[in-house]
């Protein structure tokens, strides 16, 4: 089965395995059927699994009765560290770029003069200008999501298979809520965000994409002027609530379907949590956490109409009722991302004046009014925000017979931190007079890795199984928290 998303990407559905359309015998569409479609449903919210994990962490001693929570920010594509937050004023045209510098909150510290908000801002940020984001790269962008070198899957066949920090948050810590998923992504392409792999689709993350009403922009960032439907908590086919509340009826049909899932491999078992899986989708927690509408006016007008900044301010409603990790896939389009700006004559992003100048102020305001909203309502040392994509970019402009772009550079690039209870009003590590290598406190995607566990509480000591019951380790290469913001 594959489905168009409102996006127009044609993907594999998350629950393809459940087969929930497949005719059966000669009946087109039958009760089985429709039993099947909201199963899957239910399968994705995962609920069942998260419960049980949720059960086994506290029988061992670990609590899950708090808010930690992360929200990435995907800037799917690569955005150029030397054009937004390590910037080299004094250099060359050649190497510099087109863009000015700001002055920030912090004394001496520079950003671009498209991000003026977060510059005012930066006592509540901490900018990590030397990531080692060797082996990184796009499609699928795994390296920087999973902090393991070997989830390269262009190097390594099964690179893809290693599970993302959202899945291993979901399955070691579980959610904050019982009613809702643990890990929730917005995504433009599957080849964006992180998946479960190794660990099993009852880890992948909850696409939201439907669950609210959202606008659509095209592959180069127009508004349609068309909205998502946001029928993903609808009963489909005709179930009603009152069908599915009839709990016999609908669990002696789960029942004759119990040997089908297991065989597909795509459940571990709906035990006894499956009543409270259908309360979920019953009851208004989750259904809540999407509408916009419950917002004030006034809160909605500060994050604006923008795709990206609706889907910020869900996102802060998302960790507000119980989600732990939640991903917006920071793009229009749906091959590389719209940050991989080669050059303006290497459509569609173009180069950095015409390619990444459009997306900083947005991004400036997105960010921005995203901290300030945690903080508002109280969550801003709960919820840890995070800011990058794959690698940086070439020191030089020009690349590729552009005069205007930058090329892929694994070997350094800038993120930024927001909130989580930390130590913020800094700046980890430095790179050359150039911005091209590390100069200073390198910080690797397993010290990242370590950093985000951590704060959400997940053993750094904790082991996953691959397919062949191999243990390997959440954190690789002997990462370390990063003890400047602990």
């Amino acid at each position: 089965m594959r489905h168009r998303s409102a996006f127009g990407h044609v993907h594999e559905h998350a629950f393809v395995n459940y087969h929930a359309r497949q005719r059966e015998g000669l009946a087109l569409v039958n009760r089985r059927g429709m039993v099947k479609a909201s199963l899957a449903g239910l399968a994705g919210l995962s609920l069942p699994t998260l419960l049980r994990h949720r059960a086994e962490a506290a029988a061992s001693g670990r609590s899950m009765n708090d808010r930690k929570s992360v929200i990435l920010l995907w800037m799917a594509g690569g955005p150029s560290h030397i054009d937004t937050w390590d910037p080299k004023p004094d250099r060359p045209w050649i190497n510099r770029g087109p863009f000015g510098v700001t002055q920030t909150k912090l004394p001496g510290v520079l950003l671009c003069e498209h991000l003026p908000k977060q510059a005012a801002m930066l006592d509540q940020f901490t900018l990590i200008r030397s990531v080692d984001c060797a082996q990184s790269n796009h499609e699928p962008n795994m390296v920087m999501q999973t902090g393991h070198r070997d989830a390269a899957p262009r190097v390594n066949p099964k690179g893809h298979l290693i599970p993302c920090f959202g899945s291993l948050v979901a399955k070691f810590r579980g959610s904050n809520h019982p009613a809702m998923p643990a890990y929730v992504a917005f995504q433009r392409s599957r080849s964006h965000i992180g998946y479960a792999g190794y660990l099993g689709k009852q880890y992948d993350p909850f696409l939201a994409n439907d669950a609210a009403k959202l606008p659509i922009y095209d592959l180069v960032g127009k508004d349609t002027g068309k909205f998502t439907t946001a029928g993903l908590f609808q009963p489909v086919l005709g179930l009603n609530v009152e069908r599915l509340t009839d709990r016999k009826h609908l669990l002696g049909q789960l029942d004759r379907l119990r040997s089908d899932l297991d065989r597909e491999g795509s459940m571990e078992s709906l035990g006894a949590y499956q009543q409270q899986a259908v309360e979920m989708v019953l009851g208004r927690q989750a259904q809540e956490a999407f509408d916009l509408a419950q917002e004030p006016e006034r809160v909605r007008a500060q994050f604006g109409d923008h795709l990206w900044c609706q889907q910020a301010l869900l996102a802060r409603r998302l960790v507000e009722r119980g989600v732990s990790f939640v991903t917006l896939d920071l793009s229009y389009h749906t091959a590389s991302g719209t940050w991989d700006t080669h050059g303006d004559n290497i459509p569609p992003y173009g180069g950095i004046q015409k390619g990444l100048g459009p997306l900083l102020p947005l991004f400036d305001h997105l960010i921005t009014t995203l901290v300030r909203d945690l903080g508002e309502h109280g969550l801003l040392d709960d919820v840890l925000v995070v800011a990058m994509g794959e690698f940086g970019r070439t020191p030089n402009m020009g690349t590729q017979d552009s005069t205007d772009g930058r090329n892929h550079w694994p070997v350094v690039m800038s993120m930024c931190l927001a909130g989580g209870g930390l130590r913020h009003g800094q700046v980890i590590g430095a790179t050359e007079r150039d911005g091209g290598q590390i100069a200073q406190r390198p910080v690797t995607p397993a010290d990242l890795a370590a950093t985000l566990y951590r704060h959400l509480d997940v053993p750094l000591d904790a082991v996953w199984e691959d397919n062949r019951g191999r243990p390997h380790p959440v954190v690789q290469e002997n990462g370390q928290p990063l003890e400047e913001l602990f």
